[in-house]
């Protein structure tokens, strides 16, 4: 029995639909008509017999077997730019702006800007760090990509991870047991800002704002040493700081996603660097 092969051009189609579970959207990404992102679909799932989504009239949803090929999927069409790249001795240069979350800008992008470098030493990145609703105003004007978080559920950009919003305080202190609450947080236009206050009032907990800063690291350091609690992502949770799971203290917090939206009118060079980086992003998610 033969191999069946895999074509980029029925990966892409899968990968779209599985990054936002809707094949009209789909559609709209890839700029194919909703049957054809279908055929491309059915034909994939044909070649490897296997059903990689279930569908219904009301949603589109992975299967085991879907879920696990989407990892393979993004590595496969990685390899496949990177490979044709080299073949055609692709001289890339150029300006690559991004713009990114202050804790995706100082923990993780680092790491990957060194290895862009190294990878394509021509490109000249520059990097900006804010809050996502005003990264997102400028993406096209001052940015080729922004990395941003939305609420779970979210259909604009590339979804890169889900990730946990999660209340955080002292290690050492029992700031929750306080009354009321003292809280720290960013300016009014962050997300994990608003999803806090919603969620407090909502629970009809009585909570005071104690220390506001547009700078994550200046409200860690204030939560450190115990002077309020905090909503910061899972998977960053600093040293020193201790996450506090939702009950009697404190209200459960909405699933977060980062996803990466590309300008449209960026050059070509620009996109095959977010191409990488957006690959590279994923696989530290997965970590691999």
């Amino acid at each position: 029995m033969s191999t069946p092969s895999l074509d980029p051009e029925l990966l892409r189609a899968f990968v779209a639909v599985a990054e936002h579970l809707s094949f009209t959207r789909a559609a709209e990404q890839l700029n194919r008509t909703q049957a054809a992102v279908s055929l491309q679909v059915r034909r994939l799932e044909e070649r490897l017999a296997v059903a990689l989504f279930r569908r219904s009239t009301a949603r589109v949803e992975l299967t085991a077997a879907g879920d696990g090929f989407l990892i393979d999927a993004h590595r496969i069409l990685a390899l496949n730019e990177q490979a044709i790249a080299r073949v055609s001795n692709q001289r890339v240069a150029g300006r690559i702006r991004i713009g990114v979350m202050e804790d995706y800008g100082t923990k993780v992008l680092p790491r990957l800007l060194a290895d862009i470098a190294r990878r394509f030493p021509l490109v000249q990145v520059e990097m900006e760090i804010g809050l996502t609703a005003r990264l997102l105003k400028r993406l096209g004007s001052s940015f080729d990509a922004v990395i941003a978080m939305h609420m779970e559920g979210a259909t604009k950009g590339d979804l890169i991870c889900r990730e946990r919003a999660v209340w955080a305080a002292a290690a050492d202190h029992a700031v929750e047991e306080l009354n009321p609450l003292p809280i720290a947080l960013s300016n009014p236009d962050c997300l994990f800002r608003s999803w806090a206050v919603e969620a407090l009032n909502k629970a009809g907990l009585p909570w005071r704002l104690a220390y506001v800063s547009p700078s994550l690291s200046a409200v860690e350091a204030i939560v450190e040493q115990g002077l309020a609690i905090t909503v910061v992502k899972g998977s960053m949770l600093a040293p020193g700081l201790r996450s506090i799971h939702p009950g009697r203290h404190l209200p459960p917090l909405p699933g977060a996603e980062i996803r990466l939206h590309r300008s449209e009118t960026s050059p070509a060079s620009a996109i095959l660097v977010i191409n990488h980086l957006a690959h590279r992003l994923r696989s530290m998610a997965l970590g691999s």
